[in-house]
């Protein structure tokens, strides 16, 4: 063989090897590209630890039962207290002040925990997954922004930060049949008649998830505005819990603490928390009619949400891509006490309130604040005002918020386990092989994104859009779907000067007043619990274990600088 030939030969086999190795290793990176799960995470609005029936609840929820029979129970899963905190926290994978949201998005404050707008030093789980291959999409409550103009600055709006669509409200709360800053895109739009925005984001999803392509992975992020006031509900869900919560919240709440036990989801270990010291007993209650009609409106809310669900898991189904969808379904915070719109009795329309002119649905809704219906009904507040239409504005209130937090004591706000407490329900056939089971890791919301980049092998970024990104702080939950132990070192809080660690079983935390009021000297009102002895915290273990105390007080001032909670922006009263 001349020398030419056998060169020539040599370098056909060779680029043919190289060819066959290419060949494979696209079609490799192609199969983890297809292999890739979708992610699909499910938020929910004010609502407490046994609101869902797989947590103990009356409330009629069988689809996120499914999700949760069919895969795992995170018994001791944790969110922040709050609306915008927890969002930021949840697309992040950072503490909250870390993301700039350390209180609400209409908080403006000079110091960067405290920004109330996303932080730039921060990157969003649809930034990352977009950035990866992933289509995106979000529907629900944003509130990340605290300029919601539409003529304003968009850089901190959905669109912005990695959602290829979006559908929702850029606020924080609002009419469920007529919700201001309701947006398409980066678009504002009217609703439509006999609009429902709970149904309606329920339906956005599904239309989403079947115009998602067939070739790529999807990240959808869907952000319930139920169960949050206002109490609006369709009258035929309301007519369902008809007799549900005629027995008030004293008996309730035993029986939703004996299904929590039967459930496995609690133990012997827990004791249920007392009523809350404003609270009436059930029989003493005079306004017995309107207070059932409160509970039944807020199940309604829930009931439709569920209903809606289901909707999305058919969608999946029929898709074909239910079985490797990762979903991940939590509560923002703890059950609401918040007093809105029974701080006093209602009172008589004035004769200039009763003549309001009707407008038409082909326009945004131009009242924010919602002072009356397209249909020209001025908005009824107050004790009594029985719930549901869309010409009332009322909250559920700590009555009820106690019943929802059961066995827990507090509410939103707080970071007591009442405020902070969220059943997370993880739902992935194809991933999670055992069905059914509780996992008691102590965990939080910066662990969704760690947890869907270590399914994925999508690395975390350094730095995005010419910015450095804070390091994640979230751990993978991947460990525990083998019911293995997660390596955490603490786990951290702070909300309007309310404020807690966690390390181990160990639980540190103090409460101020009502929303940021504090003294001086609520800045000492420290408590310490053991939670594995006293998951409900009802012994305070301060002056038993002094140095304990003393040296997880230490920790928490540190974490508090390193977080960025600390120093706070508001000063206490005189």
């Amino acid at each position: 063989m001349k020398k030419s030939n056998f060169y020539w030969l040599s370098f056909l086999l060779v680029t043919l090897f190289l060819g066959l190795i290419l060949s494979s290793t696209r079609k490799n990176t192609s199969d983890l590209k297809q292999e890739r799960p979708n992610i699909l995470v499910i938020l929910t609005d004010d609502m407490g630890y046994s609101d869902i029936g797989c947590f103990g609840s009356e409330i009629k929820t069988p689809h996120i039962d499914r999700l949760a029979y069919n895969g795992l129970r995170f018994t001791h899963f944790y969110n922040t207290g709050r609306c915008s905190p927890t969002r930021a926290s949840l697309l992040t994978g950072l503490y909250p002040h870390q993301a700039g949201m350390g209180h609400l998005s209409t908080e403006n404050h000079p110091m960067p925990g405290y920004a109330g707008d996303l932080s730039k030093n921060s990157v969003t789980m649809a930034e990352v997954f977009k950035n990866a291959g992933y289509t995106t999409f979000m529907t629900g409550k944003w509130h990340l922004a605290k300029d919601n103009d539409y003529d304003g600055d968009k850089s901190n709006w959905p669109m912005q930060r990695g959602f290829d669509r979006f559908f929702g409200t850029l606020n924080g709360s609002g009419s469920f049949f007529d919700p201001g800053t309701l947006t398409s895109g980066n678009t504002n739009i009217p609703p439509y008649k006999g609009f429902y925005y709970t149904s309606a984001i329920s339906d956005t999803t599904v239309k989403y998830i079947r115009e998602s392509p067939s070739n790529k992975p999807f990240f959808g992020y869907v952000a319930y505005t139920a169960a949050h006031w206002p109490l609006h509900a369709p009258a035929d869900e309301v007519k369902k819990y008809k007799g549900f919560f005629d027995n008030g919240w004293d008996v309730l709440r035993e029986q939703r603490f004996k299904r929590l036990k039967e459930l496995g989801i609690i133990d012997d270990t827990y004791v249920l928390t007392d009523r809350g010291v404003s609270i009436p007993a059930w029989k003493d209650d005079p306004m017995k009619e309107w207070q059932i009609r409160r509970m039944e409106v807020y199940a309604a809310m829930i009931d439709v949400m569920d209903q809606g669900i289901g909707k999305i898991i058919s969608a999946l189904e029929t898709k074909g891509v239910l079985d490797n969808t990762l979903i991940f379904y939590m509560h923002d915070n703890g059950g609401c006490a918040e007093p809105v719109g029974t701080d006093k009795m209602e009172s008589a329309l004035s004769e200039e309130q009763k003549i309001l002119k009707p407008y038409t649905y082909d326009s945004p809704n131009p009242d924010k604040k919602q002072r009356y219906t397209r249909e020209g009904n001025y908005i009824r507040m107050g004790k009594g005002v029985m719930p549901g239409p869309a010409d009332t504005w009322t909250a559920y209130n700590e009555e009820w918020a106690n019943v929802s937090n059961t066995p827990f004591r507090l509410y939103k706000q707080w970071v007591h386990e009442g405020g902070i407490a969220s059943p997370l329900i993880i739902h992935w056939p194809k991933g999670i092989k055992t069905k059914g089971q509780l996992r008691p890791h102590p965990s939080h919301l910066i662990d969704i994104m760690a947890t869907c980049l270590d399914i994925t092998g999508i690395p975390y970024p350094n730095q995005f859009n010419e910015n450095n990104i804070q390091p994640l702080e979230g751990k993978s939950l991947k460990p525990a779907f083998q019911n293995k132990s997660i390596d955490r070192e603490y786990l951290f809080w702070e909300h309007g000067a309310n404020r807690a660690i966690r390390v181990g079983d160990w639980k540190l935390v103090a409460k101020t007043s009502f929303n940021k009021t504090f003294s001086e000297a609520d800045e000492d009102k420290w408590e310490l619990y053991n939670l594995k002895d006293d998951p409900t915290e009802r012994i305070n273990l301060r002056d038993k274990f002094p140095d304990k105390a003393a040296a997880m007080i230490n920790t928490y001032r540190e974490k508090a600088f390193y977080t960025k909670a600390l120093p706070w922006p508001w000063k206490p009263r005189k």
